[in-house]
Formats: structure tokens, sequence, C-alpha cells
């Protein structure tokens, strides 16, 4: 059984429903809406911007960082985590490229900047967001591809993201394999 049959302690359970693309809190595309959105999300949301003005426009770290505090709404957001990953991904930005290349099937120039950037913000949170599990680091950066790149970039980020987790959460990843498995 997967995850999704399965409650913590193993048990059968039924499967979720499939998500709806309208209702509450989304969309009609099927996006979180912004007053749905925790402060942490909008913070992935916020640096994502700022990751693009660096990665497109060669901006510098402070410049982005005045420019999106002034923004609308950038007081919802976690500004620790926002200038956690901001500042982060910049600064190791050719370390997260060596760990997402090997996995792109495609050369890293023709990955879209906004794809670029959600697996910096990706692999960064992977390696020291370690209070946020791995699962939801994968999703949240699915999210952000959904809202803000191309039609099947989701796709794209999730395989390279997935293929990554096991590399730089192996006990996380492994035990959740375990826990698909069943006794």
């Amino acid at each position: 059984m997967s995850d999704d049959t399965q409650d913590a302690g193993g048990n059968a359970r039924p499967p979720r429903p499939p998500r709806p693309l309208s209702g509450p809190g989304l969309t009609s595309t099927g996006a979180r809406k912004a007053s749905a959105k925790s402060a942490r999300t909008r913070a992935r949301e916020f640096a994502l911007q700022g990751l693009y003005q660096h990665l497109v426009g060669g901006n510098e770290p402070e410049a982005i960082d005045r420019f999106t505090r002034d923004l609308s709404g950038f007081h919802k957001a976690d500004s620790s985590h926002y200038d956690a990953l901001l500042h982060g991904a910049i600064r190791e930005g050719e370390q997260l490229d060596a760990l997402i290349v090997p996995l792109l099937d495609r050369k890293l120039e023709l990955l879209s900047p906004i794809e670029r950037a959600i697996m910096w913000i990706g692999a960064w949170e992977f390696q020291h967001a370690l209070d946020v599990p791995w699962r939801v680091v994968l999703n949240e950066c699915i999210e952000l591809a959904k809202e803000f790149g191309g039609t099947d970039g989701y796709k794209y980020v999730n395989a390279v993201l997935n293929g990554l987790a096991p590399t730089l959460r192996p006990q996380e990843t492994e035990a959740d394999r375990n826990r698909s498995k069943g006794p």
C-alpha cells in the first residue's frame, strides 16, 4: 500500500479524494488563494520572485531584499524564512546547481529561470530547513511551479526534487519508503 492508503501506524484507510480544482481556499486553477497561504508559503513566493530577479537580471541580494520588503503582502510572510531562502540560495547557487544538474535532461542554461529558482528553493530547504519534512518541501515547490511556472513545469520540478531528496534527506526518505511497504 502507498502512503495515501495507510495511516502513520500502517493501518489501511480510504484513499484521499482528488483535490478539487475550485472551492474554498482555491483559485479556478486549483492553486491556493492568498488568504489560505501560510507565512512560510508566502516567504517561498517572495524568495522565488527575488531569485528570479537575481537569475534573470543579476540583481544583488541587498537590492532584491529592499525591493521585496516593500511589496504588498510581505508583512504576512515569514521574513526569517524568506531571508534564509533568498540569501542562502544566492550564496550557495553554484552548489545547488551542482546538485541539480545530474538530474536534468537538458543543459542548465535551457532551464526556465522560474524552475531553476524553485529547484534552488527545494534543494536549499532539503539541506538547511530540517524542521520542514521533505514531502512538505516537495509539495510546496510543486505548488510554486503550478502557480508561477510553465504549464507542465511542476512535473519537471517534481521529478528533479524527488530524485534529489534521497541524496539530501536519506533517512527521512528511507523511513517513508519503509512505511509505504508496510509490515
